[in-house]
């Protein structure tokens, strides 16, 4: 029969184990983010909507709605991190949903995405924000009124590349991870 652990330990380890409900603020608090960011898509939209029919003919028109389509998505997909973080980190270090697991809404990553998948999410959404800005930029290179910023570009392309160089190396880190046994 294997030893009892001391009553003591027994505590503190039961009490560690309860602190990750110290996390759950900070999940209501990125709720709280989500609807400030759904404020701000709101906002965008009421502006952009109006601007649709009067912007000027030809070339300028489609590159003014191409913009403003792209700033709703680059909302949109912040909305989209901040969803996968709030489900997958309180599924993976407060406590699992307990949902329906057939419910027609559940998406079906939910509960299956681990640390390792959450961090590919976070690098995958954060690389696709980063490319809509710098689509962004670049679109408006040679518009009359618009001052290239050189080094602003050069800065954004660095960036974006930093993010796609950190997400292959994350990726080559977690596919070497998985192909080692574990000890």
């Amino acid at each position: 029969m294997a030893d009892k652990k001391p009553w003591a330990e027994v505590q503190f380890e039961r009490s560690l184990f309860r602190a990750r409900w110290l996390m759950a603020p900070f999940y209501l608090g990125l709720v709280a983010a989500l609807i400030m960011l759904l404020a701000v898509f709101v906002r965008e939209l009421i502006y952009y909507v109006p601007q649709a029919f009067v912007m000027g003919e030809g070339h300028m028109k489609s590159d003014g709605a191409i913009l403003a389509i792209l700033s709703l998505v680059d909302l949109s997909l912040a909305g989209n991190l901040l969803l996968i973080v709030i489900y997958s980190g309180y599924e993976n270090f407060v406590s699992k949903l307990d949902l329906d697991e057939n419910h027609v809404d559940r998406p079906p990553w939910m509960g299956t995405v681990d640390f390792s998948g959450l961090k590919m999410k976070l690098i995958a959404s954060i690389v696709a924000i980063s490319a809509i800005y710098l689509l962004k930029s670049f679109m408006n290179i040679g518009k009359p009124g618009v001052p290239l910023d050189e080094a602003g570009l050069m800065w954004a392309v660095i960036i974006h590349l930093t993010f796609v160089a950190s997400g292959v190396l994350l990726a080559l880190m977690d596919w070497i991870a998985a192909k080692t046994d574990k000890h």
